[in-house]
């Protein structure tokens, strides 16, 4: 579960930003879009936040900050080599920005326990990184290193944390991080953090968002009607999902696909077997069914079966998405429906959350998402990336946020002129 992510000179944001799913104390949609913590004394939580703004606002970049978080911290250990550089971007229109640490810190609960954990890198080295644990509700601070310029790294490691410290400090290079590096040295007691960043999905813009995962769970028969349920529900109206291994041909791939990709693919899988799916259409009242590839498809109906898998895994399993334009080629409507299940305490069960941005203004509406889960980012005069909560302007229960947006109360819209035209 997802307390709240911040982000400092990473791309378009400078100073620190921060989104938070801590709910609000308003009472609107409480049981369907809020969640009690497990954690006693702490508030609700939010199951959805949504992200508005113009394009090159910054939207794209808090996505790509989360997951960049998550690519090195499950990978920087075993992927990394000593001397290579690290993949951060730093804030670039402020002449102190490439030569300060990017930052980040994520708040979360997992099985049971709150975490506090974070780190600053440059392109050269992990300059901080920190745990705090709360597994009695009390703080303990259970590791963190420093680079100081004179004397090379300061380590800390508390009384609580457990463990081969010591070997695990020798081992951890200057461009990995700790936490990872533990846990390829089977760290037991930092597997929970670590699982987390696993379990997090994060799809991030123009990101080729592959059929494979949905196709690989329509092998089980039981689990492929749960996602034949979930396309005709998004209506898409189809009677069965057609799986059938083939030799590789890149005339199977989807036209739209960038040729390198596809020269890549062909390389790599020349001569060997692949999955191919199609949908059966009822026609004529169900007398009779047309076969489509899923290549023929349109890129919604694509675009929602390569969903359809992974959310929902994530609903079942109270996993966390972080997406970017999701409304991309999907209607409105789908996009409802889409949010609803998260929404739904009957297909969310287990709490997962969904963090996506979008422009789709048809969602700011108070019978589907609360004042609180509405966040907007635009830049400053200095081109920096600013987030901020719908709550910080106060609005009242019933208003029109729609307009309100479009009308620019809130903010966080792109600035047009007719001057050039």
């Amino acid at each position: 579960m997802l307390i709240e992510f911040s982000v400092a000179n990473y791309r378009s944001f400078w100073e620190p930003r921060k989104l938070s799913l801590t709910a609000t104390p308003q009472k609107d949609l409480l049981e369907t879009n809020t969640f009690d913590s497990p954690i006693s004394g702490l508030p609700r939580l939010l199951r959805s936040a949504v992200v508005y703004g113009p394009n090159a606002g910054g939207k794209s970049n808090f996505i790509r900050a989360m997951g960049f978080v998550k690519q090195f911290v499950v990978s920087s250990a075993k992927e990394r080599q000593e001397g290579e550089k690290i993949a951060v971007n730093p804030f670039l229109f402020n002449e102190l920005g490439p030569s300060r640490p990017s930052e980040f810190e994520v708040q979360f609960i997992q099985e049971g326990v709150r975490y506090q954990y974070g780190f600053a890198a440059t392109r050269e080295r992990v300059t901080n990184e920190w745990l705090i644990a709360y597994p009695e509700g009390r703080s303990q601070r259970w590791f963190e290193r420093t680079f100081l310029p004179d004397r090379g790294y300061e380590w800390y490691f508390g009384s609580r944390f457990i463990g081969r410290k010591k070997q695990w400090q020798e081992m951890t290079r200057s461009n990995a991080l700790f936490l990872s590096t533990a846990i390829q040295w089977n760290s037991e007691q930092l597997k929970p953090v670590f699982t987390w960043f696993q379990r997090l999905f994060v799809i991030g813009h123009g990101m080729l968002l592959n059929p494979s995962y949905s196709m690989k769970v329509c092998q089980d028969e039981e689990k492929k009607q749960h996602i034949l349920a979930f396309m005709n529900e998004a209506d898409i109206s189809i009677s069965d999902i057609v799986m059938e291994t083939r030799d590789f041909s890149v005339e199977d791939l989807p036209p739209d696909w960038p040729e390198a990709v596809k020269e890549d693919l062909r390389q790599k899988m020349d001569g060997k077997k692949t999955m191919r799916v199609g949908f059966l259409h009822p026609v004529r009242g169900g007398e009779l069914s047309v076969h489509l590839p899923l290549e023929e498809e349109s890129d919604g109906t694509r675009k929602l079966f390569a969903y359809a898998g992974p959310w929902l895994d994530i609903l079942a399993q109270g996993k966390i998405l972080f997406a970017d334009e999701l409304d991309t080629s999907l209607h409105p409507q789908i996009m409802r429906f889409l949010l609803s299940l998260f929404h739904a305490s009957k297909t969310n069960q287990a709490n997962g959350q969904l963090i996506f941005t979008t422009h789709d203004t048809s969602l700011l509406d108070q019978d589907l998402v609360r004042r609180d889960q509405v966040w907007f980012v635009e830049k400053d005069q200095a081109n920096a990336s600013n987030l901020y909560p719908l709550t910080d302007f106060k609005p009242r229960a019933g208003e029109a946020l729609q307009k309100g947006y479009l009308n620019g109360r809130y903010g966080a819209l792109p600035y047009t002129s007719e001057a050039a035209l």
